[in-house]
C-alpha cells in the first residue's frame, strides 16, 4: 500500500510487487479469457512466475480474487484504538486509516477487484467463506481490544452486523467508502428502519 510500503525493506516491497502483479495479470486474463478458461499455469506466465511461485503467494485460483489485502491494515489500525472507545466508533476510525493509506491506484484496484468477484458465479461459495473469515477476523480483533470472549453474545452480534452491513454496499461500484461510512452512520443511529411515509 502507498503509505506503508515505504517503511518496508526490498525483500519485502519486491514481494508485495510480486502478489500485485499476479493479482493483476490474473484479473486481466480472467476479464479476456473468462474464469473458467484461465488456469493458474497461464496466470503464473503472464506474471512472470513459476506455479509454484504463485502457490507460495496464494493456495488457489479463487483466492488470487477473494484475498483482501485491507483487511490487515484495518485490523492493526483497529488494535490502535483505546480500550474504551465504543466499538464502532472504533471500527469507523480504522476504516478511515485504510482509506487514507489507499493510494488512488490501488484504490482503482480494489474497485475492479470486488466488481470482478460479484460477476462471477463461480465464486458464489467462496464469497461466503471470505465473509465467514471476515467476521471471524473481526471477532478476534475486537475482543482483543475490549477484553471480551468471541462467543461473547453482543460480540458476536455487533461483528455479524457491521461485517452484513458493509457487505451490503460492497458492490464494486464508485462510491464505495461514501457508502461504508453511511452504513456505519445507520448502525451508529441504531438502524431507525421506518415504513415510507412515516414520521414516528
Amino acid at each position: 500500500m502507498g503509505v506503508t510500503n515505504q517503511a518496508l525493506g526490498l525483500r519485502d516491497r519486491k514481494k508485495i510487487q510480486t502478489r500485485q502483479a499476479i493479482r493483476r495479470e490474473a484479473m486481466r486474463l480472467i476479464e479476456d479469457n473468462g474464469y473458467a478458461n484461465t488456469t493458474i499455469e497461464q496466470i503464473a506466465d503472464a506474471a512472470e512466475v513459476s506455479p509454484s511461485t504463485f502457490f507460495r503467494y496464494f493456495p488457489s485460483k479463487e483466492m488470487v480474487l477473494m484475498a483482501n489485502d485491507l483487511d490487515l491494515v484495518t485490523i492493526e489500525a483497529l488494535a490502535q484504538q483505546p480500550r474504551d472507545m465504543p466499538s464502532l466508533k472504533a471500527f469507523r476510525r480504522a476504516l478511515e486509516v485504510t482509506m487514507a493509506a489507499l493510494s488512488e491506484d490501488e484504490w482503482r484496484f480494489e474497485r475492479a477487484r470486488l466488481k470482478m468477484v460479484l460477476s462471477i458465479p463461480e465464486l458464489k461459495a467462496a464469497q461466503f467463506d471470505e465473509y465467514r473469515r471476515t467476521v471471524a477476523m473481526l471477532t478476534e480483533a475486537d475482543c482483543r481490544r475490549t477484553g471480551r470472549q468471541p462467543d461473547d453474545f453482543e460480540v458476536r452480534v455487533f461483528v455479524g452486523a457491521l461485517a452484513g452491513g458493509l457487505m451490503a454496499v460492497l458492490d464494486g461500484a464508485s462510491g464505495v467508502p461514501e457508502r461504508m461510512y453511511k452504513a456505519l452512520d445507520f448502525m451508529e443511529a441504531g438502524m431507525p428502519l421506518r415504513a415510507i411515509g412515516s414520521d414516528s
